[in-house]
């Protein structure tokens, strides 16, 4: 292969790389759009289908400057040269393709923009690089090394200081020798960091650390989940509750993102009275929709359903909720368990809810609302729902990871 190729891009892929047609199989070049000409070379160690972007020789009228420094060298977006209309098209049209490839026709609502403030959690890395230098911050796109930064402008206001006490809690840790993950989650009483990968800690580390979490005021830090440093209990509102969130926990990317999410599954289920929420997590759906119905709620994460069950009992004017442990991949509902229901809801991790999806096909239920941040799991769970005998609604795509490839979606389904 010649050490510098000149390209044309026909389209922008789904994972967001430029795609070059070509005899001999497809060639995907990252950074680039439809209509453009460039010059491109090979990427050392990857797969003979991956070019790198050396110079767009014909730009695109929809390219834009990216606004960020590290875009093109951090892995973390994968778009920011591309103009917000023809993107915004784009990543409804990932929807669109996958259903119709699975031979599911339905209405495909416009993209909606979630991204709001921006990210309110991140997961930063931190390394011990060549020389002994310190690296804190994310993965270099297509690469294992870290790319050092002090800013990220697609950050929630709230997470201002998040990189600068994650330098700052590295510096010790790092010297024990293992790789760090931090995951700094902005929350309405401060930061709540978790360190992973630090190994054992001695008492003066402790005691280090203890005072970094003090001096940048942070409202808990924990290190695999085990309690460090507390000065406020890091608290979340959804709908009228609050919910103190467990070490790690998972929450939707950005607030907008979660609020359109909730609207959405609370629209579908203004109808209910009697309420499943699947795969609940800390309560983002289960904990809005109790404002109107009697709500049961279920998820593995036996810290999270008691967050969710603690939130419920403390805040005046909710329904009943009950929130229970419960590992739905390997214990669905049954349909005998499902027939008091009139409403279900589900929103899986990415890998979707096959057992789940079965069960609820084989059910009686006559509302099903899902929400997916995986359009091809979604698309196989959805086929065996109207498998089932379900009719699909539509699906609303939401935008919550702007500048990637990722989008997420509620559908709803009805008997």
């Amino acid at each position: 292969m010649a050490e510098i190729e000149h390209l044309a891009i026909d389209h922008v892929g789904h994972h967001g790389d430029g795609v070059v047609l070509a005899d001999g199989g497809n060639l995907y070049v990252p950074y680039t759009l439809a209509g453009e000409t460039i010059e491109a070379g090979p990427v050392p160690g990857r797969h003979p289908d991956r070019r790198r972007l050396l110079k767009v020789e014909v730009a695109s009228a929809e390219r834009i400057a990216p606004f960020c420094p590290h875009f093109g060298v951090c892995g973390g977006c994968a778009i920011q040269h591309w103009d917000a209309v023809p993107y915004a098209a784009w990543k409804r049209d990932l929807v669109v393709a996958t259903l119709a490839q699975a031979g599911i026709d339905c209405d495909v609502a416009p993209l909606v923009d979630a991204h709001g403030a921006g990210r309110r959690r991140i997961t930063l890395h931190a390394r011990m690089g060549t020389h002994e230098v310190l690296k804190v911050g994310y993965a270099a796109a297509g690469a294992h090394d870290i790319v050092p930064i002090d800013r990220c402008p697609i950050l929630d206001p709230h997470l201002n200081g998040a990189i600068e006490v994650a330098w700052a809690l590295a510096e010790p840790l790092i010297s024990i020798g293992k790789p760090l993950d931090i995951q700094v989650t902005a929350t309405d009483s401060g930061l709540d960091i978790d360190v992973r990968g630090s190994g054992p800690l001695s008492t003066a580390l402790i005691t280090r650390l203890s005072h970094i979490a003090e001096q940048h005021r942070l409202a808990r830090l924990t290190r695999h989940g085990e309690l460090v440093l507390m000065r406020t209990p890091p608290v979340v509102a959804m709908g009228t509750a609050k919910v103190t969130l467990p070490p790690g926990s998972f929450l939707q990317a950005t607030v907008a993102g979660e609020e359109t999410l909730a609207a959405l599954v609370s629209e579908h289920c203004k109808r209910a009275k009697q309420i499943a929420d699947l795969f609940c997590g800390v309560g983002p759906f289960a904990l809005r929709l109790a404002a109107k119905a009697k709500v049961n709620a279920f998820d593995s994460d036996a810290g999270a359903v008691t967050a969710l069950q603690k939130a419920a009992t403390t805040t005046p004017g909710l329904k009943p909720v009950h929130a229970e442990p419960r590992d739905l991949f390997r214990r669905p509902l049954m349909p005998q368990e499902l027939r008091d229901y009139d409403t279900v809801v589900f929103d899986p991790p990415r890998q979707g809810a096959q057992a789940q999806a079965t069960q609820l096909a084989a059910s009686k239920v006559p509302v099903v609302v899902a929400v997916s941040c995986n359009v091809t799991t979604f698309a196989r769970d959805a086929k065996i729902l109207m498998g089932g005998g379900y009719k699909i609604d539509g699906v609303t795509p939401v935008d919550q990871f702007r500048h990637t490839p990722h989008v997420e979606l509620v559908a709803r389904f009805r008997r």
